[in-house]
């Protein structure tokens, strides 16, 4: 197994997604510290993973606070003896449009995703380079945070601010031999459970059914296992050439986001005043989408309708 004798924290690994990202890393011989805020959900993803065959730990600590971060990496250094890799999975949400979010909403958000990403990665790269360890930085990132959605303008900065960490730590831990990487899930989780387009899909895959080959290919959109093999691979000494990247993942479907490039490019002489641009913005007819955009549905995977009430 490639990952044997590594040793791992993937934060908010109760459940779902998080966890499992944690039972493919045990899968592969790694140790792994579970995170979660409920210590009965945190001891279930462990007897889970050892009745996989793999060791692991549950940590219980809100992420967010250097305090928590200091938590997990002292953690899995006492009960493994290191650390090798970091998934920054746990995040919450607090979905409004923006007239009715608060500041509650958008601090706690923050807090979580953002900030909580920020005090674990600092933590384990102190211990990667203070200990010659050519480690794994692996956030959890989303397609939210790279074209934006209704209702999540918390949840969108957050996750846009990851991915501009991601390229700027890429930098920074490449003399010490640590990668740092972005993975962007598209998969069945609590949050799609909900989305009524997704219906078919989730419906399937909670009868333990393959999803229908619509979903799997053209959206992209899978189960939480079909991300974890991604997980598993950046954190291995394979994926030791793979830094500062945004990689998608979901069913069938594999994709690299491109880094923010302009698309266009004009000149006016004497620069773009107020005058100038009044008379001719030159990109009208070339502005950027924003939002997610999908196919139609196919007649046979149609949600079924509401029942009136």
């Amino acid at each position: 197994m490639s990952l044997t004798g590594k040793v791992a924290i993937v934060t908010g690994s109760g459940r779902g997604l998080g966890l499992a990202y944690a039972r493919e890393l045990a899968r592969q011989g790694a140790a792994v510290v579970v995170n979660d805020v409920d210590a009965d959900v945190a001891a279930d993803a462990v007897a889970t993973i050892e009745a996989d065959g793999g060791r692991a730990a549950a940590i219980v600590a809100p992420v967010g606070s250097s305090e928590a971060a200091a938590q997990l990496v002292s953690g899995a250094v006492e009960t493994f003896g290191r650390l090798d890799i970091l998934v920054t999975n746990a995040g919450i949400l607090r979905d409004k449009s923006l007239l009715k979010m608060t500041d509650e909403d958008f601090d706690a958000v923050i807090n979580v995703h953002l900030r909580g990403t920020f005090t674990c990665v600092r933590e384990a790269y102190a211990y990667f380079k203070d200990n010659g360890i050519a480690g794994r930085i692996i956030t959890i990132g989303s397609p939210t945070g790279q074209r934006g959605n209704f209702g999540q303008s918390n949840y969108a900065a957050a996750k846009a601010g990851i991915v501009g960490m991601v390229r700027t730590w890429a930098l920074e831990m490449k003399r010490a031999g640590v990668t740092a990487n972005a993975v962007i899930p598209v998969a069945a989780t609590a949050m799609t459970k909900t989305v009524p387009f997704f219906a078919k899909a989730v419906e399937a895959d909670e009868r333990g059914e393959a999803m229908p080959e619509f979903f799997r290919k053209e959206l992209g959109f899978g189960t939480a296992d079909d991300v974890a093999g991604l997980v598993a691979y950046l954190a291995s000494d394979d994926a030791a050439g793979i830094n500062g990247q945004v990689i998608g993942v979901g069913g069938d479907r594999l994709q690299l986001w491109s880094h923010p490039e302009a698309v266009a490019t004009e000149y006016h002489d004497g620069g773009w005043d107020y005058e100038a641009l009044r008379s001719g913005y030159p990109f009208a007819d070339r502005a950027q989408a924003v939002g997610e955009t999908f196919p139609e549905l196919p007649a046979d995977l149609q949600p079924a309708p509401a029942a009136a009430k």
